[in-house]
């Protein structure tokens, strides 16, 4: 009876909870919208207990400069929420948005290709792409990332059967493609960073790639070069 009598409490504190309160704790700060919690906040840090436990602590974060020169390149955006949302489980559309910078964006040329999961199992749709690099020999195509979304349905069609036509080689489960000069498939990719790899042929690393626009119009020895990625990385 004692055992559930407890479970009876908890049940009841969460039903409370679900309304924006708690029977042991009073409102809950988890169900509060985001202007009342911030007038809480801010009442809090400006009490006399507030200061005489952790200090000026308030000067140090006007001190900041947020956003500046020094970090501005490690800002990807912002969340847009508002003043009278809460924090609530699962994804609820309407609320909150994220603000993204504009992404990065190079041509690259597509090297190899790969079967995708699930409905795009009978796909190739999973493609690594190169740009362009020096070499004693004349100019190679070095890979720089890898990408599987971004493009339609109808453009997904388009580029397993160009991956199918232009096969040269293949190893294991992954499709080489022709990636010359001339013939070589030209990809305007779109990522969010770049980083300096050592594990990577290249040298850099992309972050958050996609491919945002197939070059059927634009001949492969047009694409971007390494250095053009180097100077993003400066």
């Amino acid at each position: 009876a004692a055992g559930g009598g407890a479970t009876a409490q908890r049940f009841a504190r969460r039903a409370d909870a679900s309304e924006g309160t708690s029977a042991a704790d009073g409102p809950s700060a988890e169900f509060l919208n985001l202007h009342k919690q911030m007038t809480e906040l801010v009442s809090i840090l400006q009490s006399d207990a507030f200061g005489s436990v952790f200090g000026d602590s308030l000067g140090i974060v006007d001190s900041l400069d947020v956003g500046g020169e020094h970090d501005a390149g490690a800002v990807e955006g912002c969340m847009i929420k508002r003043r009278d949302s809460a924090y609530l489980p699962g994804r609820p559309k309407g609320l909150w948005f994220k603000w993204k910078r504009d992404p990065m964006v190079v041509d690259a040329v597509l090297m190899y290709a790969q079967r995708g999961h699930g409905k795009r199992s009978s796909f190739y749709s999973d493609f690594t792409f190169g740009v362009w690099r020096s070499v004693p020999e004349g100019d190679v195509l070095v890979p720089v990332g890898k990408a599987y979304f971004g493009f339609t349905d109808e453009e997904l069609v388009q580029l397993d059967r160009f991956v199918r036509k232009h096969t040269v080689d293949r190893h294991g489960p992954v499709r080489v493609v022709e990636a010359n000069a001339e013939t070589g498939l030209v990809l305007e990719v779109a990522f969010e960073g770049l980083n300096r790899s050592p594990r990577h042929k290249s040298g850099v690393a992309m972050r958050f790639p996609r491919i945002s626009r197939i070059r059927w119009d634009k001949p492969a020895r047009e694409a971007d070069r390494l250095e053009t990625l180097e100077r993003m990385l400066d």
